[in-house]
């Protein structure tokens, strides 16, 4: 075989390898590009260090229904690594995050307005809730044990008392609120004035309204 021939082979070889590189990499890229931050993912499957309550799908909340189907913490990827940054810093103080409330598909704002059609408990689905767009938490603090801290009300109680703004608390409940807020707020959560335990993250303000579902075992 002349030394030409034997460099046209060598030559095709490298240009196959290269090619073959080139087709992985692409592969890669197009499933990182699948989980964006703006992506629907289950809290559970990014963290263990959560407890979940999750009031809608049950009938222990003020609408007295069950809503959801099953009891799923679904979340856009950034609101998710928002959370597992904030429970890192609530656990080295001794506490969880403990989760009444996530994403809410627009079927089931529109299931609760039906409910509840008043705009002071439950947002119109018109319009849609930062719920609705995988930007919202309904949460609390627990310890260790899974006692929750004293927030002075229970979720989803309407009230002057739940607000943030409302002085006539001890110093206790007080103090409980204010840890739960300034941790949230240094990751990137807004508070909602008159409920305590409701949490928006900022960056998710402008995302779309979405009507995506999880699947039920």
């Amino acid at each position: 075989m002349s030394s030409c021939i034997k460099s046209v082979i060598l030559f095709c070889a490298i240009l196959s390898l290269l090619s073959c590189k080139s087709q992985t990499v692409t592969t890669i890229d197009k499933k990182e590009v699948l989980v964006n931050d703006t992506t629907f993912v289950n809290l559970k499957d990014y963290s263990k260090d959560f407890v979940y309550d999750m009031k809608y799908a049950t009938s222990d909340n003020f609408l007295k229904a069950k809503v959801y189907d099953c009891a799923e913490c679904f979340l856009r990827l950034k609101t998710v690594k928002a959370m597992i940054e904030a429970n890192s810093q609530f656990m080295k103080k001794g506490y969880k995050i403990k989760i009444f409330d996530c994403y809410r598909p627009l079927d089931i704002q529109k299931r609760m307005w039906k409910i509840v059609p008043n705009p002071s408990y439950v947002a119109d689905p018109i319009k849609g809730s930062i719920h609705n767009r995988g930007g919202a938490v309904d949460i609390t603090l627990v310890d260790f044990s899974g006692k929750a801290l004293d927030m002075g009300t229970s979720f989803d109680f309407f009230g002057i008392e739940a607000s943030h703004n409302y002085q006539n608390r001890t110093k206790e409940i007080k103090s409980n609120r204010q840890l739960l807020k300034t941790i949230m707020v240094e990751n990137g959560f807004n508070s909602f004035d008159s409920e305590w335990w409701h949490y928006n993250l900022k960056s998710a303000l402008n995302d779309a309204v979405s009507n995506a579902k999880w699947k039920c075992d």
